[in-house]
């Protein structure tokens, strides 16, 4: 069926204190945008609540896989409404409403009345008792009891300017809803990783832009594809996100010809993040975002990591840095990517790997093999960041 209503329930926003209404009116902007498309809606707020009221026929199915990729929506309700503050008119839809959603009745409730309209004359005890009478008398014949400590189904029923009552919670993402937490540059390859980290880091409400460091024939245009791909994904949670490809082949053979082979992936992330760096101040973003964990790979280890950060000022999130790698891979499931992580599509770290990498890189040592790029680095950087494709992914 199709309802006229859903309410929307949250969680991490109601700790906001006076600054609620803020994130609050960033939620219902993202599910405006995210509904516009799908028919006519209005979403409107009350006091630690935000309702969607439907004025056109609409794909449930459609409507419910939008809202559960919205960040700070923690459940989704499809609610009956009842307009007129008065007991016989709630008893009547209650038992009409357990009559539409359950055609199968051989099950244990509890009812949940919260009363927050304290001029409704019955006290939220009673209406519990009565209106459990009520679904008694018309479905007990059918199998329906009662069970206060562990039922089948929780019956709500909120008691506010108007009634609301509903028995079903559809889980959503939680989080905060993007763009109340500032903007970020994600490293973005076609590994299992990277778009994980971009995930979690927009779950915190994070706008999301992204950089691939695409090396030409070196990688296939397949790779980059596999990279939109996983763009794609992610922004059905984060929202649009500006993907930047920098061709970065010229500055990989430079390294790999003029720098000692097993500092090649050290040295090659230093110049990922100074170009994502610079990236992220044209755009005006706070922050760098890798997918690194520590102790997974060479250069993932706590030397190698402090010695990539020294490479820029800006500061560096890593939302992955203590899960291990079955924990990565099950959010990767999760959220949808993890089947297009592990097509067979190399990406250009993959490419250069070496054999014996450093795993303990000091500072010293590493300036000291960049100084052999000096005059033969800064005008292949500058070209590569001149020729930025830009790519809008949606």
């Amino acid at each position: 069926m199709n309802y006229k209503m859903f309410l929307i329930k949250y969680a991490e926003i109601g700790t906001k204190g006076k600054n609620r209404y803020v994130f609050e009116e960033i939620l219902c902007k993202r599910m405006r945008a995210r509904l516009k498309p799908l028919g006519k809606f209005e979403v409107k707020r009350a006091y630690g609540r935000i309702y969607i009221e439907a004025f056109s026929e609409y794909d449930y199915d459609e409507v419910i896989s939008k809202l559960t990729g919205i960040f700070g929506i923690a459940g989704i309700c499809p609610v009956s409404v009842v307009n007129e503050l008065e007991y016989d008119s709630i008893a009547k839809e209650l038992v009409a409403f357990i009559g539409r959603e359950y055609e199968n009745k051989n099950f244990t409730f509890k009812m949940h009345v919260r009363r927050n309209n304290k001029t409704f004359p019955i006290e939220s005890m009673e209406m519990n008792s009565r209106l459990g009478g009520e679904l008694l008398d018309a479905y007990e014949n059918e199998g329906l009891s009662v069970d206060v400590h562990n039922p089948d189904v929780m019956i709500d029923v909120e008691i506010r300017d108007s009634v609301y009552i509903y028995s079903k919670i559809i889980p959503g993402p939680g989080g905060l809803p993007v763009g109340t937490n500032g903007k970020a540059v994600a490293l973005l390859s076609g590994g299992i990783d990277s778009p994980v980290a971009a995930y979690m880091i927009a779950k915190r409400g994070v706008e999301i832009e992204a950089v691939y460091f695409h090396a030409p024939p070196f990688t296939s245009e397949r790779a980059k594809e596999k990279v939109k791909d996983l763009a794609r994904i992610v922004a059905k949670y984060s929202g649009p996100i500006k993907l930047h490809v920098v061709n970065f082949t010229e500055c990989q053979l430079a390294i790999y010809d003029n720098c000692p082979h097993d500092q090649l992936t050290i040295i090659m992330k230093r110049i990922m993040f100074k170009m994502a760096e610079d990236i992220a101040k044209k755009d005006d973003c706070q922050c760098i975002v890798t997918g690194e964990s520590i102790g997974q790979v060479s250069s993932q280890t706590t030397f190698s990591l402090g010695v990539i950060n020294e490479a820029v000022d800006m500061d560096v999130f890593r939302p992955l840095i203590g899960l291990d790698k079955q924990e990565i891979i099950d959010i990767a499931e999760k959220i949808g990517t993890y089947e297009t992580s592990i097509l067979p599509y190399e990406d250009c770290c993959t490419t250069f790997v070496a054999k014996h990498p450093v795993t303990k890189p000091t500072l010293d040592l590493i300036q000291k093999s960049e100084k052999k790029l000096e005059g033969i680095i800064e005008p292949l950087y500058k070209e590569a960041l001149e020729t930025v494709e830009v790519i809008n992914i949606r």
